[in-house]
């Protein structure tokens, strides 16, 4: 959200517009529109695009009700066959009646307008709770000293796994982990507040500039001492 804030104010792009999409549905899924308000524009990714279907269920598969998070579905006639010679991935990802299973997880709001809240595989399940690293993140972005900040899952031997907010300060920032964490209350759930704050430098990326959680995941574990802990 701070990025499209800033491509809007320093770059003087008014008209820039959100949207979301995947490749195994050939483009956007859901966008924004100019005429919608700038914080429509900044904190959703828009309605249903013409002619596609899109719908988000529990871990049975039932459609949940408006404003609660779940695996976003996709049906339409953008959404692929299936992967090249690849006949189990294919039957995973798509179902019998054609729905792609996404692995994004989101939203929908009374006026259709979709929100990205974090990915099946980045959630960490605390003692039992589902937490979604992509809500956290959006929170810690707005710390004025927060330049980028990444939460992964560390093994913790009581809750199975803890948080930790892998940090990136900016140029001139300063703040310490109990100033991050200060800042979460309030604003989250007490047991969404990462445990642990780490600073860091770099992330480790994808060639297209998406940070591996995988391995930020194992850096942290092991910079905290944490990996023999689930054990």
């Amino acid at each position: 959200m701070e990025l499209f804030r800033r491509v809007m104010t320093e770059m003087h792009m008014t008209g820039v517009v959100n949207g979301y999409g995947m490749t195994e549905t050939s483009s956007a899924i859901m966008v924004t529109s100019p005429e919608d308000t700038p914080e429509r524009r900044v904190t959703s990714v828009g309605r249903v695009v013409p002619h596609v279907e899109a719908r988000i269920v529990d871990a049975n598969g039932a459609t949940v009700p408006i404003g609660e998070a779940g695996e976003i579905h996709v049906r339409g006639y953008s959404t692929m066959l299936g992967y090249w010679d690849d006949v189990e991935t294919t039957a995973r990802t798509i179902d019998p009646e054609g729905w792609v299973h996404t692995g994004d997880i989101g939203t929908f709001d009374e006026q259709g307008y979709g929100r990205i809240v974090g990915r099946i595989k980045e959630m960490v399940i605390r003692g039992g709770e589902n937490i979604s690293c992509g809500e956290i993140e959006d929170i810690l972005l707005l710390h004025p000293a927060v330049e980028s900040v990444s939460v992964v899952g560390v093994p913790d031997p009581k809750y199975g796994e803890e948080l930790c907010a892998c940090v990136k300060l900016k140029r001139t920032g300063r703040a310490n982990g109990d100033e991050i964490q200060e800042f979460c209350r309030g604003k989250i759930a007490h047991f969404k507040i990462p445990r642990y704050v780490r600073f860091v430098e770099e992330f480790p990326l994808t060639a297209s500039g998406k940070v591996q959680k995988f391995l930020l995941a194992e850096y942290s574990a092991q910079s905290l001492g944490l990996i023999d802990a689930a054990k």
